[in-house]
């Protein structure tokens, strides 16, 4: 599974960092980033569940 967040669909609100530290960070502009492309099996529910909760829908998940 890959996962990516379109930088311009994201407002920086954090639900994912907030779910899920161990993939999503903010930068220095206050956008999340995604800290690995290829998703460990073990993070692969809460990337799922930080892409739900995300508002903007700027979290694109791939399998």
């Amino acid at each position: 599974m890959k996962v990516c967040v379109d930088s311009e669909l994201c407002d920086g609100c954090g639900p994912c960092v907030d779910i899920c530290p161990e993939a999503f960070e903010l930068d220095e502009d206050g956008i999340a980033v995604v800290v690995f492309e290829e998703v460990p099996e073990e993070l692969q529910e809460a990337c799922r569940e930080a892409a739900d909760s995300c508002p903007t829908e700027a979290i694109i998940i791939e399998d």
